[in-house]
């Protein structure tokens, strides 16, 4: 005989609904998303099969995981942390401590790239140079349209690169998409089309005042920018034209308030900027163009 439900147990909707108001009551900018989140991740359903089984009552072992994932993030962990991966330009990336969380920011990069490669010349095969690559997901978003491009990301850290040949090898592009532990331009060689990165752009002394989730959970190398945020681009501007093709890009994502410094850096090296700058769905200049 089938053993008669536990009343007492919630059903997945109310258990959804539950930990989406203590993320709402905690100041979590998005509680019933994360909620969802968690929910789905511990019971292995997506949103449309949570919304099927909305009324099934919570196993006691899936609310006893659901408890542990709703106290870390209760303490800042970001979701994406908890579960080690983010969807970014509708893909799926694994997440290591050496990598940052792709953010939406971050597509507006990606559709500039694609933007410019419509009005390139297209008579070369298109090689893609990705600085600071992290997870892949610039390098990676790109070859998924670009089926024609390869591309080669570079990092500093090495733990970034196993991941990044991770999402490689489950997207199906390790075929196009190389991978080089690489200071800037260190152990590059040949010209691009596109050289892209999205570099360290948070003052050293803003870093402190960061949320918990930035501060604690995102490497550090990957947030510092030096004493006004700009150092990373003055090498990404002094070196690249060397690295460009003729005719190739150097797209760069930037800070609130960068875009005109950065713009300056990459006159200042001959490069031609595009203006207006692109702006992200906030409305901030979110991208710096220069063209060879």
């Amino acid at each position: 005989m089938t053993p008669a439900p536990d009343r007492a147990s919630p059903t997945i909707e109310a258990a959804r609904r539950e930990l989406g108001r203590r993320f709402r009551d905690a100041g979590i900018g998005s509680p019933e998303l994360d909620a969802r989140l968690l929910v789905g991740a511990v019971l292995g359903l997506d949103l449309t099969a949570l919304i099927a089984q909305s009324q099934a009552m919570l196993p006691h072992d899936a609310a006893t995981r659901i408890a542990v994932l709703a106290e870390r993030r209760l303490a800042g962990e970001p979701v994406a942390r908890i579960l080690g991966e983010k969807e970014f330009w509708g893909l799926r990336f694994r997440l290591s401590s050496d990598t940052l969380v792709p953010r939406p920011d971050t597509e507006t990069v990606i559709a500039a790239a694609l933007d410019f490669v419509r009005m390139m010349d297209a008579d070369k095969p298109l090689r893609i140079l990705d600085v600071g690559t992290g997870s892949g997901a610039i390098l990676l978003a790109l070859l998924s349209e670009l089926t024609d491009a390869s591309g080669i990301g570079t990092d500093i850290a090495p733990g970034a690169l196993i991941t990044a040949k991770q999402n490689a090898a489950a997207l199906g592009l390790s075929a196009r998409a190389e991978f080089a532990v690489s200071d800037y331009f260190s152990a590059v060689s040949g010209t691009f089309g596109i050289i892209i990165s999205n570099p360290p752009y948070i003052r050293t002394a803003d870093i402190e005042s960061l949320s918990t989730e930035v501060r604690s959970h995102e490497p550090y190398c990957a947030l510092d920018g030096g004493v006004d945020g700009l150092a990373a681009y003055r090498t990404l501007c002094a070196q690249s034209p060397a690295h460009l093709r003729p005719g190739g890009a150097l797209i760069v994502e930037v800070g609130h308030g960068q875009a005109e410094a950065v713009a300056g850096l990459m006159q200042a090296t001959g490069l031609n900027v595009v203006k207006p700058f692109r702006r992200d769905l906030a409305g901030v200049p979110r991208v710096v163009e220069g063209h060879k």
